[in-house]
């Protein structure tokens, strides 16, 4: 199962709206089982896992195990169950590590596989199963997606100047930020970011480019400039413009000409736009996990919204002296409080040298439940 999970993860951020499954075709072995056969979902959800390790296991399927991180889906869709194809295999047992909570299987898949004689474990490594699943329930069960909000501060807390760039951390944790897009549907920022930085939002590391993840705006009066680096690149990335229901037309237009999408929902009392009413708009659309590299404005506004599911501080080795901090005080009460989140490691990022504050450094904290 910890293979089928590792295989799973090679989707994240590429197989929505499905989920990033894994799945192993084996015989137990002396020592260490026998793999006949491994796979993972495709990007665009299609195929699924189970039927890419049944492909590569061949006619070795016949009285075989297969270990799969989700229950195996039982309805037809644009493909046939993969619960259908497990049966036509010949598999004997099946191990799944959580049920899929999707009302179109939620559990059928494994009464179809034991109707059929199967032998079915459910429930092995079901806490790592649902925290790599955990953008896939989250659309399903909470109708959002997961998100991961992404910040970078001084080792004083601060995340930046009014009216300056501050550059905080180095080369090997823009990378580690290029991995998270990567292995997220959508990137979102808000505008102020987008005035202050003019980002392009993709992921540029060497092979892995095409993993680019859907750029998203949150523009409450669609301000965003024609001339920015996203608006520039809208026709070969995607880019979402989150918008209110109020918000002019005339600029949409132009967005929407320039090769943007624009997305209007709900917003809140001072006019901006709703971030629980953002997060189902995107869950509607299919995504699964978004990666926010808000300001502290927006992280705040995320972090009172309750939307956030994990955060990833990144910390270099000077300080500022002055700015605005990086946590603000709604964010840093929920990340210290262990009921809520769970703080993992300090490590650091990058090589390390002799003495203190020689390498930036990344925590991560996970939301519980």
């Amino acid at each position: 199962m910890r293979h089928a999970l590792a295989l799973g993860r090679r989707g994240l951020g590429n197989t929505w709206p499905n989920p990033a499954v894994g799945a192993v075709v084996w015989l137990p072995g002396e020592g260490a089982p026998h793999i006949l056969g491994r796979g993972w979902t495709m990007p665009g959800g299609r195929p699924h896992a189970e039927t890419a390790a049944l492909a590569a296991a061949g006619e070795a399927t016949r009285g075989a195990m297969l270990s799969v991180t989700l229950e195996p889906c039982s309805h037809h869709g644009r493909t046939p169950p993969c619960s259908g194809a497990i049966v036509a295999a010949g598999i004997a047992r099946v191990v799944s590590a959580i049920e899929d909570p999707d009302p179109r299987v939620n559990g059928r898949g494994h009464i179809m596989l034991r109707a059929h004689g199967i032998a079915v474990t459910v429930g092995v490594l079901a806490r790592e199963a649902r925290r790599a699943n955990w953008g896939f329930i989250r659309k399903v069960v909470d109708q959002r997606p997961m998100l991961t909000l992404k910040l970078a501060r001084t080792t004083d807390g601060i995340a930046g100047r009014p009216g300056e760039r501050l550059l905080i951390t180095g080369p090997a944790a823009d990378a580690r930020t290029h991995m998270l897009r990567a292995q997220h549907d959508a990137v979102m920022v808000g505008l102020g970011t987008v005035l202050a930085d003019d980002p392009l939002l993709t992921c540029r590391l060497p092979g892995l480019e095409h993993r680019s993840p859907v750029r998203i705006v949150l523009d409450s009066r669609l301000q965003l400039p024609l001339a920015s680096r996203l608006v520039a690149s809208a026709r070969t990335h995607p880019l979402w413009v989150v918008t209110g229901i109020a918000a002019p037309d005339v600029p949409e237009a132009a967005l929407v000409a320039a090769g943007a999408e624009i997305i209007r929902v709900a917003t809140d009392p001072d006019g901006r736009v709703s971030p629980a009413a953002a997060m189902r708009a995107l869950a509607g659309r299919g995504v699964t996990r978004v990666l926010s590299e808000a300001g502290p404005r927006l992280a705040m506004a995320l972090a009172a919204a309750d939307v956030v599911d994990e955060v990833v501080l990144l910390t270099g080795t000077m300080p500022a002296g002055h700015g605005v901090p990086a946590l603000s005080p709604v964010l840093a009460e929920r990340l210290a409080d262990p009921e809520l989140f769970t703080a993992g490691p300090v490590e650091p990022v990058g090589p390390v040298a002799a003495g203190p504050n020689t390498a930036d450094t990344m925590q991560v904290f996970t939301r519980r439940g």
